[in-house]
């Protein structure tokens, strides 16, 4: 599919975390003269920094970036928040540029910007908190049950170890007396743009290496005194998440502090292998090695019909 003249283009980079996404991002954007979005679920919270890789301030200023760290921890910011303000975000930056860079590794986000939100009836918070009380005092399994019983479709494809996910759909049944897959696939709105996803993969040994590195650096940086400085907030959902509950398991002396960094390490490579799997699911992504990426993109974005101005 080659890309209508003068059209608007979103550049989607995609792939596992370390895989040097805002490297090939910065490159692309210095070469069609294009702002980059953030679609990274982790970085727009602006007390987090070392933990979540946000890019250098050298890295920020070689390029327009938006949509990172505009966001406290305190502030409630959900997928459809995001794919809200994105949007409108786009819709602003295409007034002056055609071609706008998405760089990220949060699928759920980049799928909610580019195809659209399914719509869900609100959310009864009393049902909410029947099932959240469920899954504290049962345990995951006891929300899967309950997702086999009242939408056997959904319970068929969703991810049963992601608690989030069982809470939210439980909690959507239980509020509309429907199932939750009865609100998928709706017909959305279409989007005043085209979208291109170039994708970066690498072996496993190599990129399982960098996340390593990745995590050795994060600690010299001083991860943990950052961990510390957000302890009293960690029942945050935007806490829960790899890099920072490894470190609260130390300050709550469950583990040591050598194995809060291993469980980092093991836990962000879970994380990578989830991202991939997630990503392979979606058609139409143009593979480049992340080993070797400029040339690649470059070949793939001019195939398209994609040069600089």
């Amino acid at each position: 599919m080659k890309v209508k003249p003068h059209s608007n283009t979103l550049i989607t980079i995609l792939g596992a975390t370390a895989s040097g996404k805002t490297s090939l991002a910065i490159s692309l954007a210095n070469w069609l003269n294009a702002p980059i979005v953030s679609a990274d679920g982790r970085q727009f919270y602006r007390e987090m920094s070392i933990g979540t890789a946000v890019p250098t301030v050298q890295e920020l200023s070689s390029a327009p970036h938006y949509l990172i760290q505009h966001k406290s921890i305190h502030d409630p910011y959900s997928v459809g928040d995001y794919a809200r303000e994105a949007s409108v975000l786009l819709d602003e930056l295409f007034k002056k540029s055609n071609l706008v860079i998405l760089v990220g590794g949060s699928g759920l986000y980049i799928k909610a910007l580019i195809q659209g939100l399914d719509e869900f009836p609100e959310v009864n918070p009393k049902e909410k908190a029947f099932v959240e009380k469920l899954w504290a005092e049962s345990g995951i399994e006891a929300l899967q049950n309950l997702l086999w019983e009242l939408d056997p479709r959904y319970a068929q494809v969703v991810d049963l170890q992601n608690p989030m996910r069982l809470i939210r759909a439980l909690s959507v049944c239980l509020s509309s007396k429907q199932p939750y897959s009865s609100f998928l696939g709706k017909p959305k709105p279409t989007k005043n743009f085209e979208p291109i996803a170039i994708g970066m993969e690498g072996p496993k040994p190599w990129l399982y290496q960098r996340i390593n590195q990745r995590v050795d650096q994060m600690v010299q940086e001083g991860l943990f005194d950052e961990a510390s400085s957000l302890y009293p907030h960690k029942e945050l959902n935007a806490l829960k998440t790899v890099g920072y509950t490894e470190v609260f398991a130390f300050m709550d002396g469950l583990i040591s502090r050598e194995q809060a960094i291993e469980d980092i390490k093991t836990n962000t490579r879970r994380y990578a292998k989830r991202q991939g799997t997630w990503f392979r699911r979606q058609s139409d992504i143009h593979w480049i090695s992340a080993e070797n990426p400029t040339i690649q993109a470059k070949s793939v974005l001019q195939k398209l019909g994609i040069n600089p101005l």
